[in-house]
């Protein structure tokens, strides 16, 4: 790792556009920021993307960086730490309401083509996921077709976490006990 004066000096170069400065600057930081970006979205296809852009940000904004107020690595984490951020809001999970192929999903009656494409199986699935109460299928789509976790859970359906993990359990049974009939 470079000393904080060697990256501030990288930084003046990145600032004017040199190239060999730029590459210095990332071969020396990317084990940082990659790892303070993996540690917020824990996906490495979303963290890789987001160093790209990270450095791409650094590239174009170099000139503004001030020795004065941070350093090179807190201003380049910042950068990252936001950017990361920035996608963990944009990939919040939509409400089952926003995403009408879940509502489609679930639908007792298919279209025709959806229907030819069918599975027997899912046939099943979708008649046992019908016979559930409106509330508890909506639970059950939430968190198992769109990945919601049980405290994001909770807060839709403001219920006690423990609540909403033996309404699914319950709904799970009501569904096994339905497929084996």
């Amino acid at each position: 790792m470079l000393t904080p004066a060697e990256l501030v000096w990288l930084m003046a170069g990145v600032a004017r556009g040199d190239q060999a400065a730029f590459e210095r600057l990332y071969t020396a930081t990317r084990a940082k920021l990659y790892g303070v970006v993996l540690r917020i979205l824990r996906r490495t296809d979303l963290a890789e993307e987001v160093v790209q852009e990270t450095y791409l940000k650094i590239w174009n904004n170099a000139g503004s960086f001030d020795p004065k107020i941070a350093t090179p690595i807190t201003w380049m984490v910042a950068i990252a730490r936001n950017r990361a951020l920035d996608v963990v809001r944009r990939k919040r999970e939509l409400s089952i309401e926003d995403e009408p192929e879940a509502m489609e999903t679930a639908s007792e009656e298919p279209n025709p083509l959806a229907r030819l494409e069918m599975t027997d199986e899912l046939k099943r699935l979708l008649g046992c996921l019908g016979r559930l109460e409106e509330d508890r299928r909506r639970l059950v789509l939430l968190a198992y077709y769109s990945g919601w976790s049980r405290d994001q859970l909770a807060a839709e359906f403001e219920t006690p976490v423990n609540t909403i993990k033996t309404w699914l359990r319950r709904s799970l049974l009501e569904i096994r006990e339905c497929l084996g009939s």
